[in-house]
């Protein structure tokens, strides 16, 4: 937490010497989203489009880009 944010990653991506993992961090209303191999990369999104997102990713909307 050298950034001074709290990041946090999801229990399915392992031990915490993992580096592959996305990385979720909420700063002042907004998410703040990185990949932990490549951190000084940051996307901001709002938490309604990250809400959006997730459903999409469980009802299967994403499925035909992996």
């Amino acid at each position: 937490m050298t950034d001074g944010i709290k990041w946090q990653k999801s229990s399915f991506s392992g031990a915490d010497n993992n580096q592959s993992c996305v990385e979720l961090a909420p700063v002042d209303g907004q998410i703040k989203i990185r990949e932990s191999d490549d951190p000084d990369v940051v996307v901001t999104t709002s938490v309604t489009k990250l809400r959006a997102f997730v459903l999409g990713v469980k009802a299967g909307e994403f499925d035909h880009l992996i």
